[in-house]
C-alpha cells in the first residue's frame, strides 16, 4: 500500500501543542500507556505532569507506576495521603538512587502537583502508585516489612536488627554490595523462611508480603531486571486487577518500546508476547530532546557529603552531532511550541512501514544501531513521540539542603 502523505505532511497534520490550554490527549481505550525519554531535563517533568493530569481528571487511570520498587510507591501514597513533605524528599532521595537524574528538585515538585490533583478527586477516582521494578534501596521495603508483622521484641533477633535498623537511619541501604542492611535482611528473610506458617499468621497482607520477600531474595543473586518487573507486574495484577483498571507507566525509553530491539524484550514487549495485553491496547510514548540540556552527575566527596552538580548538552540528549536520532530534525521543523506531540500511528502513516525514524541512533565514526531493528518499523515501537525543545537541566534535591 502506498503511503499518500509525505513525512513532512503527515507531521503537519498530526501535531499538537500540549502547551496549548485546549490541549486533550488523543487517545483512549487503553490498558496501559508509557511515557519514556532521557532522564534528566526540566520539561520532561512538565511534559508527563500535563499528560498525567489529564489522564486523573477525566479518569483515564487508576494506577500510576513510575520506575521504582513495591517499598517506595507504598510511601509515595502515604506522601499523597498526608502530604508530608518531609517524608516526600526523602522518597525522592530514595527513588533517585537508580537513576541519579530523577532525584531532582523537579521530581519532587511533580510529586507535590500529583497529590493536589489527586486530592480534588472523589475517593472513587483517586489513583494509587504501584511499584513493580527492582528493589532501588532496602529502607521502605523494610519499613513496610515492619508495618506488616507485628511481633514480640526478643522473638526474632533478625527482626529487632531490621526495627533498630530504621530507628538509627544512618546505614548504607543499597542492595547493590554486601552492605549491613543486605545483611540484616538475609537474615531476616532466613528466618521468615524457617518460620513460615508463623510469620503468615500474623502478616497483615501475605501477598504484599509474599512480593517483598521474594523481590529481597531477587537482591541476594543475578537477576534480570525486565523480567522481575514484567513477573512483579502479573504478581500484583491479582492484587490490583490491572487488566480491568488502567495504569499510566513512567519509565525509560527502553521500558516500554512494544518490539524486541537486537532480540532483547522489554517489558511492554513481554506483555504483548505474553498475551496479557494486545498491542492495541497498550500506547507507548517517547520523548526527544532538542537544544536541552540534562542532569548528568552528582558530585559527593569522601564522606558522601553532596558537593555539587554537572550537566550535559551533546552527549546524553540524543541531539548532537555525534549521537542523534534518525529523522529528529522533521520533528523540529514541524514543533508547535517546546512540547509538541506527534501521533505517528495514524493510518497512511509513513512511520508505520520500512522506517528506523526515532528509533535508529547514527553515531560518528561508529557503527548505528540499524541492524538490530531489522524487519522492524518505528511504530512497531510506540505510537507518540514527543519533542521536548529548549528544557534546562533538573537541579538535584540536595540543593535544597543548601
Amino acid at each position: 500500500m502506498g503511503f499518500s502523505q509525505s513525512k513532512n505532511d503527515y507531521l503537519q497534520s498530526n501535531r499538537y501543542d500540549i502547551l496549548d490550554a485546549s490541549f486533550e490527549f488523543p487517545h483512549s481505550g487503553f490498558k496501559i500507556m508509557g511515557f519514556g525519554a532521557y532522564h534528566g531535563s526540566q520539561e520532561t517533568e512538565n511534559a508527563e505532569k500535563i499528560i498525567l493530569e489529564q489522564l486523573i481528571r477525566k479518569h483515564k487511570i487508576k494506577y500510576y507506576l513510575p520506575e521504582t520498587d513495591f517499598g517506595i510507591a507504598y510511601y509515595f501514597n502515604q506522601y499523597l495521603k498526608s502530604g508530608d513533605t518531609l517524608l516526600l524528599k526523602d522518597l525522592v532521595k530514595h527513588y533517585g538512587s537508580r537513576v541519579p537524574q530523577e532525584r531532582s528538585i523537579e521530581t519532587y515538585n511533580k510529586w507535590k502537583n500529583i497529590k493536589k490533583i489527586n486530592d480534588n478527586q472523589s475517593a472513587a477516582d483517586k489513583i494509587e502508585v504501584v511499584g513493580i521494578d527492582l528493589i532501588v534501596t532496602y529502607k521502605y521495603t523494610s519499613k513496610l516489612l515492619i508495618e506488616l508483622f507485628e511481633t514480640g521484641k526478643g522473638k526474632f533477633v533478625s527482626y529487632d536488627n531490621l526495627a533498630a535498623m530504621l530507628k538509627i537511619d544512618t546505614t548504607d541501604y543499597s542492595p547493590n554490595y554486601d552492605s549491613y542492611s543486605k545483611n540484616v535482611l538475609k537474615a531476616f528473610v532466613s528466618d521468615y523462611e524457617n518460620n513460615k506458617a508463623y510469620f503468615q499468621s500474623i502478616s497483615k497482607n501475605q501477598k504484599i508480603t509474599d512480593n517483598l520477600i521474594d523481590n529481597i531474595s531477587l537482591t541476594f543473586k543475578k537477576r534480570d531486571r525486565e523480567k522481575t518487573i514484567f513477573d512483579n507486574y502479573l504478581s500484583l495484577s491479582e492484587l490490583y486487577n490491572f487488566s480491568s483498571n488502567a495504569q499510566f507507566v513512567r519509565m525509560g525509553f527502553f521500558h516500554i518500546e512494544k518490539e524486541r530491539e537486537n532480540n532483547n524484550p522489554s517489558f511492554f514487549t513481554r506483555l504483548i508476547e505474553s498475551n496479557v495485553y494486545k498491542k492495541e491496547e497498550i500506547v507507548a510514548i517517547a520523548g526527544f530532546l532538542t537544544k536541552s540540556r540534562v542532569l548528568w552527575d552528582l558530585k559527593f566527596d569522601d564522606k558522601k557529603k553532596y558537593i555539587g552538580y554537572t550537566t550535559e548538552g551533546g552527549y546524553g540528549i540524543g541531539d548532537y552531532w555525534k549521537e542523534y536520532f534518525k529523522g529528529i530534525n522533521k520533528l523540529k521543523r514541524n514543533r508547535l511550541s517546546n512540547l509538541t506531540l506527534y501521533s505517528l500511528n495514524k493510518e497512511n502513516s509513513p512511520y508505520t512501514k520500512n522506517e528506523t525514524d526515532l528509533m535508529e541512533i547514527k553515531l560518528f565514526l561508529k557503527k548505528s544501531n540499524k541492524n538490530d531493528l531489522k524487519g522492524k518499523t518505528t511504530t512497531d515501537y510506540f505510537d507518540y513521540a514527543i519533542l521536548i525543545s529548549n528544557s534546562r537541566a533538573s537541579t538535584p534535591i540536595d540543593e535544597m539542603d543548601k
